[in-house]
């Protein structure tokens, strides 16, 4: 009995294995349900009740709690959203899966290496006074009750590389006299 049942395991295992390298993880996740969660509103954004999403805004923009205070960046927001694509460009298995005309708001599946689970990234960059500029990000995952810090940590990279991409160089101060 216990070698029939191995042997049954055997095959079921044989059989999900088949289906994956068949159909691609990709396709797997599909068929259960889209990868893109759909758009998220900053200003009426409600926070999961589960560890398995970050935000990046300010309280001006958003009335969810933050994760991380959004940045102000010293250029204006065209220069901004060219900096941010070649922050995207930079990544791995990222996909935008929708965006407005003027390239403000976007949004993106970012997929885990081994498994390929889908995480919904979006994305609204905002104009301040005085040719500054700011990013919103909030970044869920599809699947699962704990990202272990995957989102936050998504976010966090995204925002170093967005400022050294986006730095301005500030004018140097004068040489102090010897």
């Amino acid at each position: 009995m216990a070698s029939r049942t191995s042997k049954l395991r055997a095959l079921v295992l044989l059989l999900t294995a088949a289906f994956f390298l068949i159909l691609g993880r990709d396709s797997i996740w599909e068929i259960i349900a889209p990868a893109d969660l759909g758009p998220a509103d900053f200003e009426t954004l409600i926070r999961r009740v589960t560890p398995n999403d970050a935000l990046v805004c300010t309280p001006s923009l958003c009335q969810a709690v933050s994760d991380v205070e959004a940045p102000i960046f010293a250029v204006p927001v065209t220069a901004l959203r060219s900096a941010f694509d070649k922050v995207i460009a930079s990544e791995t298995r990222v996909t935008r899966v929708a965006g407005d005309d003027a390239g403000l708001s976007s949004r993106y599946v970012q997929r885990s290496a081994v498994m390929h689970f889908p995480d919904t990234i979006d994305v609204r960059l905002a104009a301040l006074p005085g040719g500054r500029s700011t990013i919103l990000l909030y970044s869920r995952s599809k699947i699962g009750t704990s990202d272990v810090g995957v989102n936050r940590a998504r976010l966090l990279r995204w925002l170093g590389k967005l400022g050294i991409t986006a730095a301005v160089p500030m004018p140097s101060s004068p040489a102090s006299p010897p």
